[in-house]
């Protein structure tokens, strides 16, 4: 028995899945215009994006930028696969680290210390060796540790407590990207420059920086999530 969807995205995934499974829209077509896509499944714009990320983050789409949306193959990938998709997709998870981990680096430009930018740097020389060295699970490992000091510097118990809380999906979704071996540098770059925001006490520079790493990193884990425009 299949299990039945439990929200619109689940169910578009569903049935965007069962036509490339059944060659309604085959190996290497183009599936129709978001626009129209999103009539027929009767959901937004948002959601059949969000389930188009998911899709692709299974191996099963192809997304490109300003062309159009392609399969690319009939079986979702197992190599990688979203261990916590019961619990949050894929996409939610990056946003919500988004909205979160903006937030608190801001604060943090304006607590740091000498000691915590010392950790920051040590901890940023550990994860180029672990990267270098294909060592993904010391620099998952490494990446979480980065991002909970800023989380802590920032001095909000609450998204402290939502984060640790979700330690096991925060770490997830940060060894994902690691396996796109030719991009594995690029995480030790974008912590490097939120290192530097945070140096210069500029919290909007440290906040932007942030973000746009989140968002970086979920694109090389295959996923394209909304953000809202400042």
């Amino acid at each position: 028995m299949k299990n039945v969807p439990h929200t619109v995205t689940d169910a578009a995934i569903a049935t965007i899945r069962e036509r490339i499974e059944s060659s309604v829209y085959p190996v290497g077509s183009l599936l129709p215009a978001q626009r129209q896509l999103s009539e027929e499944l009767a959901i937004s714009r948002a959601s059949l994006r969000e389930a188009l990320s998911t899709l692709e983050a299974l191996g099963m789409l192809h997304i490109r930028p300003g062309k159009g949306v392609y399969v690319s193959s009939t079986q979702a990938s197992n190599a990688h696969p979203w261990r916590f998709a019961d619990q949050a997709s894929l996409p939610d998870t990056y946003q919500m680290r988004f909205a979160l981990e903006g937030f608190v680096a801001r604060l943090a430009a304006h607590s740091i210390g000498d000691a915590d930018v010392d950790w920051l740097d040590d901890n940023l020389a550990s994860l180029h060796g672990a990267l270098t060295e294909a060592a993904l699970e010391e620099a998952a490992q490494l990446d979480f540790a980065f991002h909970m000091r800023i989380v802590s510097l920032a001095g909000n118990a609450a998204i402290e407590s939502i984060l640790r809380g979700s330690a096991d999906i925060m770490k997830e979704s940060q060894r994902l990207p690691f396996y796109r071996r030719e991009l594995v540098l690029s995480t030790y770059h974008e912590h490097a420059a939120i290192i530097e925001a945070l140096k210069a006490r500029d919290g909007e520079a440290a906040g932007e920086a942030i973000e746009g790493h989140i968002v970086n990193a979920a694109q090389r884990a295959g996923v394209h999530f909304p953000v809202p425009k400042r």
